[in-house]
C-alpha cells in the first residue's frame, strides 16, 4: 500500500520530531500548498474567491484561533464575534489614521490589539470555569458590540455607523476596496493562514502548548507541578485573541470591504465559530480548518441541492442547515467528540495497518 512508514529511519532528534513525520504527509501538504498557491490563483474568480475560498481562509483563522483556547486550554468561550469585531475596528482606525501603513503590519497590529483586549476578558478565567467562564465571554460579546454601536469615535462618527476599508494596495496590486483583485485577496489570506498556522503548530508542540494543555487536563494537578495558571491561562487568551483578531481583520478589510458591527459581529458568528471547533475537533490544527470547511461548504451544498436542484424555497433550506448544523453537533459529541479530525486519523493508522487494519 502507499502509505507505509517501513524504511523510513529517523536519525536525529529533529527529524524524529517533525512535524510531518512520514514522507507520505510532507508530500501531500507539499503538494496542496503547490496548488494552493500556484494553480488556484490562475483560475478563481469572483464567485469561488467571495463564496467559498475566503470564507474558509478568514474562518479557518477564526477556528484555529478559538480551538487553541478552547480545544488545547479547555477554557469556554463565546466572545468569538467581539473579539473579531475588535481586530475589524483596530484595522479601520488604523487604516484611516496611517495611510501609508503596509497591509500586513495593520493586520498583525490588529491582532495584537486584540489580544490585549483578550487578555483583559481573560481575567475571569483565574477565578470562574466552565459554564460560569462561558457566561462571563458571552457578556463580552455583548459589551463588545454594544461599544462599537455607542462611541462614534470606533466608526469616525460616520452617520450610517458603518465602516468602510479605504483602498490598500500590496506589491502594486488592488488588495481592498472595489477594485481589488481575487486572486490578490485570496493569496494574502492564504499567505496569512499558512504562516500562522505553523506558527500555532510549533505553539501547542512546545512548552507553551503542554502548559495549556496540562491546564486543560487538570489544573490543580498542573500547578502541584509548577505551570502558572495566571500566565498559561493569559496566554491562551492571548494568543487566541490574537488569531481572531486577524480574522476579524482580514473578514472586513479584505473580504467584505464595509462592515456594520451588529450584523457581521453578532452572537451568530461566535456560535458558528464555536460549532466549526466542536465538529472539526478539539484540540487539533487540521481540524480547525476541517470544521471551518465543513459549515463554509455545507451551506453552498445545500442551496446547490436544495433551491436549484429540488426547488426548494431557499427559506427551507435555510430551516434545513440550521436543523442538520444542530443534529451533527449532536452527533459529534455523542459518537465521536474529537470530531472530523479524529476521524481522519482513524482513516490514516487504518491504512497504515493494511491489509489488516484493526
Amino acid at each position: 500500500m502507499f502509505y507505509r512508514e517501513a524504511g523510513q529511519f529517523k536519525t536525529t532528534y529533529e527529524a524524529d520530531q517533525a512535524i510531518f513525520p512520514i514522507a507520505q504527509d510532507r508530500w501531500a501538504v507539499a503538494a496542496f500548498a503547490a496548488v494552493a498557491f500556484l494553480v488556484v490563483p490562475f483560475f478563481i474568480d469572483d464567485y469561488w474567491a467571495n463564496a467559498v475560498l475566503l470564507p474558509l481562509l478568514i474562518y479557518g483563522m477564526a477556528a484555529l484561533g478559538l480551538n487553541i483556547l478552547v480545544g488545547y486550554c479547555g477554557q469556554i468561550s463565546l466572545g468569538t464575534g467581539g473579539f473579531m469585531a475588535v481586530g475589524a475596528y483596530a484595522t479601520y482606525k488604523l487604516m484611516t489614521a496611517f495611510p501609508g501603513l503596509d497591509m500586513s503590519i495593520v493586520v498583525v497590529l490588529s491582532g495584537a490589539i486584540t489580544a490585549g483586549v483578550g487578555v483583559v476578558f481573560g481575567l475571569p478565567s483565574l477565578r470562574i470555569k466552565g459554564f460560569y467562564l462561558a457566561v462571563a465571554t458571552l457578556a463580552a460579546q455583548f459589551f463588545l458590540v454594544w461599544l462599537f454601536n455607542k462611541f462614534g469615535w470606533f466608526y469616525n462618527y460616520s452617520a450610517t455607523g458603518q465602516i468602510t476599508a479605504p483602498e490598500r494596495t500590496i506589491f502594486g496590486l488592488a488588495l481592498t476596496g472595489p477594485n481589488a483583485l481575487p486572486a490578490v485577496k485570496y493569496l494574502f489570506c492564504l499567505t496569512f493562514l499558512t504562516v500562522f498556522a505553523l506558527v500555532a503548530k510549533n505553539l501547542v508542540r512546545g512548552r507553551i502548548g503542554r502548559n495549556w494543555m496540562a491546564i486543560r487536563d487538570m489544573d490543580i494537578a498542573a500547578e502541584l507541578i509548577g505551570v502558572r495558571p495566571l500566565l498559561t491561562k493569559l496566554s491562551a487568551f492571548a494568543v487566541s485573541s490574537f488569531y481572531i483578531g486577524m480574522a476579524g481583520s482580514l473578514l472586513f478589510a479584505v473580504y467584505l470591504g464595509a462592515v456594520e458591527v451588529g450584523e457581521v459581529f453578532g452572537i451568530n458568528v461566535s456560535f458558528l465559530v464555536l460549532f466549526m471547533v466542536i465538529i472539526g475537533g478539539l484540540g487539533s490544527i487540521a481540524g480547525s480548518f476541517m470544521g471551518a470547511a465543513f459549515l463554509v461548504l455545507l451551506p453552498i451544498f445545500l442551496k446547490n441541492f436544495m433551491v436549484d436542484g429540488l426547488g426548494v424555497l431557499p427559506t427551507m433550506a435555510k430551516h434545513v442547515e440550521i436543523t442538520l448544523m444542530g443534529l451533527l453537533i449532536i452527533f459529534f459529541l455523542i459518537v465521536e467528540p474529537h470530531g472530523l479530525a479524529r476521524l481522519w486519523q482513524i482513516a490514516k493508522e487504518k491504512l497504515r495497518m493494511w491489509p489488516f487494519p484493526y
